[in-house]
């Protein structure tokens, strides 16, 4: 069973990650506090539709790999993504959704690595975290989450 290990927050589109022990995810708005749920807030005021990014997920193990086989020491925070996993096969999530913590989410989108990581983590983001750089999600109810909440899948593909 899956679960979670960390949990990461920016408050700005490129300010620097800050780990925290508990988040409070927000429906339609994503971690209170973090880039993404300031950027939905201020969509939802202009009577705009929020970009379907709320939160990202990325599995332990997939970084352990990348940093093992180019021998880096990096925190978990420098790949960008919110909430840090293991043992679960995020891909499997997309399109489905899932329980984790008190939270529900919705898995839509695998989350691929970026120009921008490939420049401030390692040039081989890129072609090797392809479809291993995690998930992207919405946040479908509202619920705490903190290391060690568990996933389970509500539903199948939709």
């Amino acid at each position: 069973m899956g679960k979670i290990e960390a949990i990461y927050i920016a408050s700005g589109k490129r300010a620097a990650v800050q780990r925290v022990e508990s988040a409070q995810l927000e429906a339609g708005k994503g971690i209170v506090g973090d880039r993404y749920h300031s950027l939905a807030c201020e969509y939802l005021a202009k009577n705009m539709d929020v970009p379907a990014n709320h939160v990202s997920f990325v599995a332990m193990e997939e970084l352990d790999t990348f940093m093992s086989r180019h021998d880096l020491n990096l925190d978990y925070g420098e790949f960008r993504r919110s909430i840090v996993t293991s043992g679960i096969d995020l891909n499997s999530l997309e399109g489905k959704r899932f329980r984790v913590g008190d939270a529900v989410c919705f898995g839509e989108e695998l989350c691929e690595p970026c120009s921008y990581l490939a420049r401030t983590v390692h040039s081989a983001v890129l072609p090797e975290l392809d479809a291993r750089a995690g998930l992207r999600c919405t946040v479908v109810e509202s619920g705490t989450i903190g290391p060690g909440a568990t996933f389970e899948v509500l539903t199948e593909a939709i």
